[in-house]
């Protein structure tokens, strides 16, 4: 099934950071396409330093639930903790969207209830898929124009 996983990090090397979550996701699933690294200021939480994001195409035989708990298993790996939400992180990894899947389930909302309203995810995704479909929103190339610059 494919997945749009998103990923940013804003503390420690950011760059070696987002490398090093791509590399373990190229070991546990098949990794189609990954964005360059966008620079972005933090949205929302408290004040922290900008972030380097990215978006990453996968492939995975995974069951959703099982590919979320491996991006988490990802995030505990590089040394995320959950202390603050929306706060700096190491390392983070959202679940977009998979395949076509609707959940409303509150471990695991797809798509991601606020994918829409983020530039710092369609704009990667839209670089490395610009025909890309949010699921239940639209293209995402005309939710980008709706977005404030």
């Amino acid at each position: 099934m494919k997945a749009v996983v998103a990923l940013g990090s804003n503390l420690g090397n950011s760059q070696e950071n987002l490398d090093l979550a791509i590399s373990i996701l190229r070991e546990a699933t098949d990794v189609r396409a990954v964005s360059a690294y966008y620079a972005t200021s933090p949205v929302g939480g408290p004040v922290q330093p900008d972030y380097l994001n990215a978006v990453c195409l996968i492939e995975s035989d995974l069951p959703a639930v099982e590919l979320l708990s491996l991006l988490h298993g990802i995030e505990k790996s590089l040394g995320r903790e959950r202390l603050e939400r929306w706060g700096p992180r190491i390392i983070d990894l959202d679940l977009i969207q998979f395949g076509d899947l609707l959940s409303s389930a509150e471990e695991l909302q797809l798509p991601h209830p606020r994918a829409h309203e983020r530039r710092f995810v369609l704009q990667p995704w839209f670089e490395i898929e610009p025909d890309a479909i949010l699921v239940g929103q639209g293209k995402i190339k005309v939710l980008l124009q709706q977005l404030p610059a």
